[in-house]
């Protein structure tokens, strides 16, 4: 199990500090129904992950270690096509940044937050942990590198639910420092919200093309 962890915890920090998601959970904390909201949207975060995560585990689980304690060919080439989207998304995200003189574009969902029920909450934050192509490939690599070092289903869980909690605590902290400091929060969670919006591309590029690279390598010392 602790192979199995260590394997997928660089994979759950790239979630951790993916900016968006952080951007979302302080606009829903600076939003009328701000605790209802919050608590909402980490929730939906971690069943997002989770579900993903579970899902490739199933499917996987029993055969990505190998009958013979070899790897299987299929699970390298699958970390090779992983790794190989998650550098093109590297790509997209650097071309795709501002200029140091242009204000960083907000996407049109973020414009609505502040008039988000629980249940919309609930919703994006699944689509974002789970759904969103950036995290549902660092998913799939976390659940497979989890699937590669062991073959028992009960450490295999485990694993993943410490994977999806470290993958969650970039969400959770800005909940934390709400709930403990109240309104005296607004201006430290603002100066989080303008700092990961004007960085995000930058951050994500840096962590696709980092994470990218590593599953790459995971492929290779498989397939060769």
């Amino acid at each position: 199990m602790g192979e199995a962890i260590g394997q997928s915890l660089p994979i759950a920090v790239g979630v951790m500090v993916s900016p968006m998601p952080i951007v979302a959970v302080v606009l829903m904390l600076v939003s009328a129904r701000a605790r209802s909201n919050g608590v909402a949207f980490v929730l939906g975060w971690i069943v997002g992950i989770a579900v993903v995560g579970s899902v490739v585990l199933l499917l996987v689980g029993d055969t990505a270690g190998g009958d013979d304690g070899a790897t299987p060919v299929w699970v390298g080439l699958l970390k090779l096509v992983l790794g190989l989207g998650l550098l093109l998304l590297a790509v997209k995200q650097w071309r795709g940044r501002p200029g140091s003189d242009v204000a960083p574009v907000v996407p049109k969902w973020m414009a609505a937050i502040e008039t988000f029920s629980p249940v919309k909450a609930f919703g994006l934050a699944f689509l974002l942990g789970g759904i969103n192509p950036k995290n549902l490939l660092l998913v799939v690599a976390g659940a497979t590198a989890i699937a590669n070092a062991t073959d028992a289903r009960g450490d295999q869980f485990v694993a993943l639910a410490v994977f999806t909690v470290v993958a969650s605590v970039g969400v959770i902290l800005p909940v934390v420092i709400y709930f403990v400091m109240g309104d005296r929060a607004a201006r430290l969670l603002e100066g989080m919200r303008a700092w990961m919006l004007a960085n995000n591309a930058v951050i994500m590029c840096v962590l696709l093309l980092v994470l990218g690279t590593k599953v790459i390598g995971d492929a290779i010392s498989i397939l060769v």
